[in-house]
């Protein structure tokens, strides 16, 4: 979120190398420029949720643009077929609905009247077949508002191999998270399995659907739908499904299992300072802009998700807490467990003495996850002493030493991009 208003400047048809151009979630206006479809370089764009109006060029980076890429602009029309906008009104199509004649009109309604309650006791009638030998198999809670089509269990159980451990990308204290792909999907999914032996899982199965309804962005991991129904021994089952992450989580790239560093296992300097703006924007739209707010409560590497390209996606809110609209400081509404309040050796010392959760503690987290970052050491490492953290470790060597406690796997990048940087600078000069 950048905070940017007016029209999209013509001139940015003329950075003829770039690659990725991020708008959404800001107060633009005005028609989408056509120079930007002659830019070949450019592959993502994302102008979502903006007050954008007129034609949606269908050339270049607009011909693969997905409608989410776009969605929040009620005036735009066009586009290529497959966004199913409105299309862009014509003086030749306005000229024919004059001429339309009124008997016309009458046809035209009474046969889709017609055609429309056969289509719903069609599907009606479909539906109940399929409800009724597989009741409890169908998931039952969809939590993104938008129509995306509800999985049932046996199809994240075949899709994961019956959860087998040659799918499995991780396990935590809430239960664990495999990779799926769907018998009639070829996209790849990461399935989160919650382990509900104890009320307080469910209560963060709860927690993360009612956080990942409310928020959109695109630094925070995309939720694509859930399941919540009974698997294959009867048991109560709960799970949420996701974009699948091709580069893991931020840890094991901080700290590779590999005893020999490469430019393959670590991150350069330049990719760290990417990451670290994607995780700043996104705790930054959770605490400012989200409503109502956010209070992420369990910032850490593990919970830091990298694409393909490495840019960050914040993922796991099962203990955040939602600051409820019209309440004063600390009255906040819990969908989470019980407890202290996120993960040993980055929560805020103030949760430990009992103080309600706040945008300070996530800040707090933030601090430390941005310390690991660049030095490329854990705050629970056992070579701390009892009375010297990471926050201290780096406080003493500043300014004087920096070098010397800088991760030294970022120097094995011997090349820097710039590129988002001198966007980002040539954006806000124009």
């Amino acid at each position: 979120m950048y905070h940017l208003f007016g029209n999209i400047p013509e001139s940015l048809g003329s950075i003829g190398n770039l690659q990725e151009l991020y708008l959404a979630h800001n107060n633009l206006s005005g028609s989408i420029p056509s120079v930007l479809q002659n830019l070949t370089s450019l592959s993502e764009l994302d102008i979502s949720f903006n007050n954008l109006q007129g034609e949606l060029p269908n050339e270049g980076v607009f011909r693969n643009i997905t409608y989410l890429a776009v969605a929040g602009n009620v005036n735009l029309c066009g586009g290529t077929p497959q966004l199913h906008l409105a299309p862009c009104p014509t003086s030749d199509l306005i000229k024919n609905k004059r001429k339309m004649t009124k008997s016309l009109v009458i046809s035209l309604a009474i046969a889709g009247a017609i055609l429309f309650a056969l289509s719903v006791i069609v599907l009606g009638w479909i539906s109940c077949k399929k409800l009724k030998p597989s009741q409890k198999t169908l998931a039952q809670y969809s939590v993104n508002g938008e129509h995306y089509k509800r999985i049932p269990y046996n199809a994240l159980f075949r899709g994961t191999d019956e959860f087998s451990e040659a799918n499995l990308l991780g396990r935590g204290s809430y239960g664990a998270v495999y990779k799926c792909v769907l018998d009639t999907e070829e996209t790849t999914l990461a399935v989160k399995v919650f382990n509900l032996g104890q009320s307080r899982h469910a209560k963060s199965f709860e927690a993360e659907c009612e956080a990942m309804r409310r928020i959109r962005h695109r630094s925070l991991i995309k939720i694509i739908t859930s399941c919540s129904s009974m698997n294959h021994e009867g048991q109560e089952f709960k799970a949420l499904v996701f974009e699948f992450m091709p580069n893991g989580n931020l840890d094991g790239w901080l700290h590779p299992k590999s005893q020999q560093p490469t430019i393959n296992n670590t991150l350069g300097l330049a990719q760290r300072l990417g990451i670290a703006f994607d995780i700043v924007d996104a705790v930054e739209y959770l605490h400012n802009y989200c409503q109502p707010l956010v209070i992420h409560c369990d910032l850490k590497p593990s919970n830091i998700l990298l694409a393909e390209d490495l840019s960050a996606r914040v993922g796991d809110f099962g203990i955040s807490r939602i600051l409820e609209e019209n309440t004063s400081e600390g009255m906040q509404t819990s969908y989470g467990s019980t407890g202290l309040r996120g993960s040993i050796g980055y929560v805020a010392p103030d949760y430990g003495e009992g103080c309600a959760v706040s945008t300070a503690g996530d800040i707090y987290s933030l601090g430390i996850l941005l310390l690991e970052m660049f030095t490329g050491r854990s705050p629970t490492e056992g070579t701390f002493g009892d009375s010297l953290g990471l926050h201290k470790c780096v406080e003493d060597a500043i300014p004087d030493r920096a070098l010397e406690i800088a991760d030294p796997t970022m120097w094995l990048h011997n090349t820097i991009t710039l590129q988002v940087l001198e966007f980002r600078s040539y954006w806000f000069q124009s």
